[in-house]
């Protein structure tokens, strides 16, 4: 089965915006030239509209000369633009004009300007006169060369003044109409060349600026993605802040906030049923290891008392074990040596008993460590009751302590198998199944490390037996 792959929310983004405003641009433009296209606007300013006009106005009279009658659509454009000014001329060299030509306009333009069909006069700046359009027009009059301008000067505009002169010229047929399986192409061609840039741009634009965006944007969720991979059994109560959580994501970071609040709530109470189930069970265990001793000696006496010790430290560990959960204080400063000789002591009658030598190899001076006395005695006490059950009663048991804040129990029996070193320090893990222990002695050793900032690890090396160490770390005085 295919593993399927996170997707990354900022590349997604980048690629649909790219797609979108590309979408969006084709079809804006494919709108305007729909509109165009049903509308078919004609689309002159001052100059151009003018000449159009003029076209439909400029005629002859009885004898022959040229005349531009007052039509209602030249009235209508003179008040609109009292300035406007042109000259008519024939191809004979009749001309007529009409307003204040400027400079340079009346004169005669030179066959160049006449055989002009349609242009854009214009003079360099700081030239006062005006901008002004020669066309070539058909008319009642025959062919005129028309020269107009809407203005006499330069300083009659209104202070910014756009000029935008363009001509599309498309193939025809010998009837006149629009050749469209030639132009089309072309068409096709040029609009890809117009829009290709502006697609390129933006899509380089978004690729540069989005990530950007997208990481200050989600930048408070990735430090909330922190926080929450930080939260553990022991800080569960945590709470993710929402204040720089997107306002989309802040209802899946109130959810998870929920979410953590019912967990804590039910491991509470859970404890608390475990507490008080062991706390309940010490009583009845005591009355019947009272009652067992009561009975006559014999070998199932013995071994119901045997049973009864087990049950009593099993529950005496599940105690301690809800207790570790309960907040301790700073702890207090300690001599590991005397701490660790103390123990092998009570627990000496124990290990003779059982059929072992029990030793202590302590350091040559003190080793001090800021630690709750209690939980490490537990936690040393569980390392040597388990190599007590676990080592067939023979051989020598040696408890260490060293200038490195280490106590080691080594002993010299079967060992643990090195697959095997994870495993036993899950809670009820036992080697052999049949084995007296109840399988919580290393989980609880371990736990009680933890809580002091240090370790347990089981040493390999080529000796016999198993080594198990207890590294805490020194108190240094500030």
């Amino acid at each position: 089965m295919k593993k399927i792959r996170p997707r990354s929310l900022q590349w997604v983004l980048v690629r649909r915006l790219i797609l979108l405003q590309a979408a969006t641009l084709l079809i804006f433009i494919g709108l305007f030239t729909l509109v165009l296209w049903v509308a078919n606007p004609r689309l002159l300013i001052d100059n151009e509209a003018a000449v159009a006009i003029l076209k439909s106005a400029i005629d002859r009279d009885a004898d022959g000369k040229l005349i531009v009658h007052e039509t209602e659509e030249l009235k209508t454009f003179l008040q609109e633009f009292p300035k406007l000014w042109y000259i008519a001329r024939d191809t004979n060299g009749q001309a007529v004009q009409r307003g204040d030509v400027p400079i340079g306009y009346g004169n005669d333009t030179g066959d160049l300007v006449k055989a002009v069909d349609h242009a854009t006069l214009g003079f360099r700046e700081g030239d006062l006169r005006p901008e002004a359009v020669v066309s070539k027009i058909d008319t009642k009059a025959g062919p005129i060369q028309v020269i107009t301008s809407t203005r006499a000067s330069r300083d009659e505009n209104e202070g910014l003044e756009v000029n935008i002169d363009m001509q599309v010229d498309m193939a025809r047929n010998p009837d006149g109409t629009t050749a469209w399986i030639r132009v089309i192409p072309v068409l096709i061609i040029v609009i890809i060349a117009l829009l290709l840039p502006i697609i390129i741009v933006m899509g380089v634009t978004t690729l540069v600026t989005t990530p950007a965006v997208v990481r200050r944007s989600l930048a408070g969720l990735v430090a909330i993605a922190s926080q929450a991979g930080r939260i553990d059994i022991n800080n569960r109560a945590m709470q993710l802040p929402i204040e720089q959580v997107p306002s989309e994501i802040t209802p899946l970071v109130q959810a998870f906030n929920h979410a953590l609040a019912r967990l804590g709530q039910g491991y509470d109470q859970h404890n608390r049923f475990l507490t008080d189930a062991a706390h309940e069970l010490r009583t009845p265990i005591a009355i019947l290891r009272t009652r067992a001793e009561l009975l006559t000696e014999d070998p199932q006496s013995a071994r119901l008392l045997q049973d009864i010790e087990r049950l009593s430290h099993l529950a005496q560990q599940l105690l301690d074990r809800q207790l570790l959960d309960q907040p301790v204080g700073p702890g207090e400063v300690v001599d590991l040596v005397e701490l660790t000789g103390q123990i092998v002591a009570d627990f000496a009658p124990l290990a003779i008993a059982a059929g072992y030598d029990l030793s202590f190899e302590p350091a040559p001076k003190s080793v001090h460590a800021q630690v709750n006395a209690l939980q490490i005695e537990q936690a040393v006490a569980n390392l040597i009751r388990n190599a007590i059950e676990h080592c067939d009663g023979t051989g020598t048991i040696t408890v260490l302590v060293d200038n490195a804040g280490g106590i080691e129990v080594r002993d010299e029996g079967p060992g643990i198998p090195e697959e095997e070193h994870e495993h036993v320090f899950e809670p009820f893990y036992r080697l052999r199944p049949r084995s007296s222990g109840a399988g919580l002695g290393l989980n609880l050793t371990r736990q009680i490390a933890r809580l002091h900032g240090g370790r347990v690890d089981i040493l390999t090396g080529p000796w016999r037996g198993a080594r198990i160490r207890l590294q805490l770390p020194l108190y240094r005085p500030a």
